[in-house]
Parts: C-alpha cells; structure tokens; sequence
C-alpha cells in the first residue's frame, strides 16, 4: 500500500491507496507547530481507528508547501512507519513540463494536480484548487503547466471581512440559494460565495481569451464544495485530485 500525504496551509490530505484504489482518505488541519510525535499519534489513531496496519505500508509519496513542517513529517514517517518518502521536489520525475519563468516557484500540490490531470481529461485545462488561496494551473493541449493564477482564497477574504466589519456577524458558509438576501447572513453568504464564484468564472473567460477554449475546468481543494456548485465555468469537482496526482507521480518515479 501507499501513503500520499499532502500538507497545505490550511489542512493536510492523507490517502492510502491499494494499487490505484484510494482505500481510504483524511483531512487534519495544520498545525505548524506540531512535533513528530504529534504527527505520529495522528497517524497511529487514524490507522487503528480505521482498520488499517502501517505495517502494510510499503512507501510514501509526500507533497508539502509548509517547509516548517518538512522536518518533522520526515522524522515522523521514519519514527512511525519506518519508510523514506518520495518527496515532490526539484529532481522528481512528474511528467510535467513546467513553463513558468522559475519551474521551482510552482508548489507541490500545483504540479501534483497538473499531474492527474494530464492523466484524467488533458488539456487545455484548468485546475482551480479552492484552498488558503484559490489557485489556476492551466495545462496546454499537449499537457504541458503553461502558468497559473493565484487571489486571496474563501477563507481568508471571509476571516477579514469578520474581522474588519465590527457590526456583521460570522458565519457558516453555504450558498444561500438566491443573490439577493433578505438579512443579513444571507447577504454576507450571497456576497462570499456568488462573489467567489463570479470571479472564478470571470478568470477562466480571461484564460479562453487567450489561450483558446478549454477541453476540462476541474475544481478541487477544501473549499471545492461550497464556491464550485456557484460556478458556470467548472463541470466537475474532484476533492481527491492533489492526492491522485501524488499517487501517479510515485508510479512514474518508479520506472525510473
């Protein structure tokens, strides 16, 4: 079996998978400040609690944007599960030809989900991963990550509308099923997620002005499944994509 994990700002993504069968799946959030042994009750507790022995792990691919953290996840895995991980860096092979100006500027996850999908669907394509921030990876025809977009994500811009506006109330996030709002967490809800999505749909107009009409607008991250549903652009919302891309990214490594 494999362990992909995948550790972003906001949560970290752990899969396990029985040849290209995702068995089973976890969000942790994260914390930047945890230890290994931290890391290695979460991993413990998971896996008992579940039904699964980290004895029948037999490697790890590991994708990370929080540096901070690669320290201790690397203890961690040698602590806990006795494995070395394949660690989605300069030097991996990913199968995906980078085109920005710095190759190395392009987070893990980024390339993890160029990756998958490459695999999936092809390009022209974009991937539009609803995390921390809400972020483009647009592939060319020939799968080539020509570029991305990068705006402040639903969580952030929500936490500084809450913070910054002294008379609205925080709330929960969902659609609120019509624009126009009768109170005022309807309209906040209307604001954030219609406001969102409007956005989404207004870049992806802008990527089909210039490179041409897409073949696949996929949507993927934490949260895929509030802002996505709101968008005209994006047909299908895979929250399981980045590790899928982790996943076919350890296979290609493999045929080395």
């Amino acid at each position: 079996m494999l362990l992909a994990v995948d550790v972003g700002n906001s949560n970290v993504a752990i899969g396990v998978y029985q040849a290209d069968e995702l068995l089973q799946r976890w969000r942790l959030a994260t914390r930047r400040n945890a230890t290994a042994d931290d890391l290695g009750i979460d991993i413990c507790t998971l896996f008992s609690t579940n039904g699964v022995e980290l004895d029948a792990l037999e490697a790890i691919v590991y994708a990370s944007v929080v540096p901070p953290l690669d320290d201790a996840f690397e203890k961690m895995f040698d602590r806990y599960v006795g494995l070395k991980p394949l660690q989605i860096a300069p030097g991996v092979r990913t199968g995906v030809d980078v085109q920005y100006d710095n190759p190395r500027e392009v987070g893990a996850d980024r390339i993890s989900n160029a990756a998958a999908t490459q695999v999936r669907c092809g390009g022209p394509a974009v991937v539009v991963d609803f995390g921390t921030a809400t972020t483009f990876d647009v592939l060319s025809a020939e799968g080539k990550y020509i570029g991305g977009i990068i705006m402040p994500g639903v969580g952030i811009s929500s936490e500084a509308l809450f913070q910054q506006a002294a008379r609205l109330p925080r709330v929960d996030l969902y659609s609120p099923g019509r624009t126009v709002g009768r109170n005022t967490g309807e309209s906040m809800r209307s604001g954030i997620v219609s406001g969102h999505a409007g956005a989404v749909d207004a870049v992806v107009d802008q990527i089909q002005g210039e490179i041409g009409p897409l073949r696949h607008v996929i949507a993927t991250g934490g949260w895929a499944g509030v802002i996505a549903p709101a968008c005209r652009s994006i047909k299908e919302i895979d929250p399981n994509l980045t590790l899928e891309g982790l996943r076919i990214i350890y296979m290609r490594n493999q045929r080395i």
